[in-house]
């Protein structure tokens, strides 16, 4: 059974800095583009970041480019989101996702999902 399991969200004040780990069990997952998304209260869920499998190269959305950071250990099979210059519009529930697509920011390519971890960022 595939899984995938986030940790490391919770409160913090706007600028601060939180990191988000996805732990992935089931298979390995070094030929999967791995991606963060994240769903506010009464939003749709959107896309924060991506990572691709082979090269490792990785993508933002605009809203947290230079802000944050993906990156992901193999060998852990894990998948790491560092958020740093946190906002309170960052506030939201994020989750980790699994992709064959390569460098794939569309939510429908995403075959595997996290059940999401809450980040609160207070003003």
């Amino acid at each position: 059974q595939v899984q995938l399991v986030e940790s490391g969200g919770g409160l913090v004040q706007a600028g601060g800095s939180v990191r988000l780990s996805c732990s992935a069990s089931g298979r390995t997952f070094s030929s999967y583009t791995m991606g963060w998304f994240r769903q506010a209260p009464g939003k749709q869920r959107e896309f924060v970041a991506g990572i691709s499998w082979g090269t490792d190269n990785t993508y933002y959305a605009d809203s947290v480019k230079g802000r944050f950071t993906i990156s992901r250990d193999k060998v852990k099979n894990t998948v790491y989101l560092q958020m740093n210059s946190l906002k309170p519009e960052d506030t939201a529930v994020y989750y980790c996702a699994a992709s064959r697509r390569y460098m794939s920011s569309t939510i429908d390519t995403y075959d595997y999902w996290g059940q999401g971890t809450q980040v609160t960022v207070s003003s």
